[in-house]
């Protein structure tokens, strides 16, 4: 022994690197063993779903997943196959695997999207954002056939495997493990629960309309956050320095823009889920009959009021319109979007300052900016301007737009304590 610990201490330099080798292989090791400790539990509550009795002339309940494997570095599929794929399997679930890492997969989806009982999408925000686009080009979206109960009703499963997923934050609880968060998502879709969410169309001037969920960004804070992984030598300080050096471009980046919106909308009362039963015979030949000889009266048709549009010049650093769903309230009697006009009298300090918490809430409305209601608006931009939107983290060339709010078109999944949080919040 006494040898040992002089030999130690005699190469302490390399004790000291063993000791730090071994302290992180053990809680490494240690994580992955809590990893799959997590995945047997969640294959057990899986496998409770899959034992319930079903009548025999009843079919499986299909599942469609659209999968990104680019998303999260490459990493999404293997995240996929070891933490969700399990768990939808054994729950007795006829599950397709559509990979969306190419283009023209439309006829595909339009094959698959006429018999399936719900969608989920895997991956993160662009994944999202890339199933409705494609669903659109196929003349097959939800949004445009919500008519059609087919598929108005077609609730949407979302598995965050992507770098950023907005949408898991409404969802799902907050967790910072990657496999609980992905599996307590998966479980989400099996308990059933699900919370409609608003959408924005998003429509140029020549383009197909594009459709997001989380909203619209143009502005210098937008600039700036596209550039940060260029700094990722920085480390914890890429956020500030890639901020830092977009001051040293013309100062104050002003936004000049026209707008042009319509405020918020009543909602409707929500339709009942199940359709009332069919009357009995004698019932419909009687209603008939009193129809025949004793006819409505004709409606006299009433003249629609024009609709009130508000126009406002705007000079900005930023400007975003974002939807409720990050603040959802389900007994809400309007609809509307918000558009957060931010003061372009903002100092270099405050800009860099400001810009990590954009980072870490990209819709935030900061003090002394501009808060419009609005359930339609139009956005007009002076010839030659340049630059990008950001729609749900995508990149679009920047172009005079019309975006119209779409209120409660897709139901999502999500945490029944998450659905119990929004409506505590509301009663009080």
């Amino acid at each position: 022994v006494g040898r040992v610990l002089a030999a130690l201490r005699n190469h302490w330099k390399k004790t000291t690197f063993g000791v730090c080798l071994l302290s992180w292989g053990g809680n490494w090791l240690y994580g992955k063993h809590c990893d799959n400790l997590l995945r047997r539990a969640a294959c057990q509550e899986a496998q409770a779903f899959g034992n319930q009795l079903i009548p025999a002339n009843m079919p499986l309940k299909k599942a469609t997943v659209f999968l990104n494997p680019a998303a999260c570095k490459g990493k999404a599929r293997n995240l996929f196959e070891k933490n969700a794929a399990p768990i939808l399997h054994l729950s007795g679930m006829d599950v397709t695997v559509v990979k969306t890492d190419y283009e023209g997969q439309a006829k595909k989806l339009l094959e698959l999207m006429e018999n399936t009982d719900l969608i989920i999408i895997a991956g993160g925000d662009g994944t999202v954002q890339e199933v409705l686009q494609e669903l659109s080009d196929a003349n097959l979206n939800l949004l445009s056939l919500c008519a059609q109960a087919v598929f108005s009703k077609i609730p949407i499963g979302f598995i965050p495997l992507g770098k950023t997923c907005t949408l898991s934050q409404t969802l799902y609880p907050e967790s910072t493990n990657q496999v609980y968060h992905i599996i307590n998502a998966t479980l989400a879709i099996l308990k059933g629960e699900t919370v409609p969410l608003d959408v924005l169309q998003i429509k140029g001037e020549k383009e197909q309309p594009v459709f997001a969920v989380t909203g619209l960004r143009w502005g210098s804070y937008r600039d700036a956050g596209v550039k940060v992984s260029k700094y990722w030598y920085l480390g914890p300080l890429k956020t500030k320095a890639a901020h830092f050096f977009s001051t040293f471009k013309e100062w104050p980046q002003r936004r000049q823009a026209a707008l042009m919106y319509l405020g918020p909308t009543e909602r409707p009362p929500e339709e009942p889920d199940e359709k009332p039963s069919r009357p009995p015979l004698y019932v419909r030949i009687y209603r008939r009959f009193r129809l025949y000889w004793s006819p409505p009266p004709k409606e006299i048709p009433q003249e629609v009021a024009p609709e009130d549009w508000e126009e406002l010049k705007l000079s900005t650093i930023e400007l975003s319109i974002a939807t409720r769903n990050r603040q959802l309230d389900l007994t809400r009697t309007e609809d509307f979007m918000d558009i957060c006009i931010e003061a372009d009298t903002v100092s270099k300090g405050q800009f860099v300052n400001r810009g990590s918490q954009k980072m870490r809430d990209p819709h935030m409305c900061p003090e002394g900016s501009q808060c419009i209601h609005a359930s339609r608006c139009i956005l007009q931009l002076p010839e030659g301007t340049e630059g990008s939107f950001g729609i749900d983290n995508e990149e679009y060339e920047a172009m005079p737009v019309e975006v119209k709010l779409l209120p409660r078109k897709l139901r999502f999944f999500c945490d029944p304590r998450m659905r119990e949080q929004m409506l505590h919040a509301a009663v009080q």
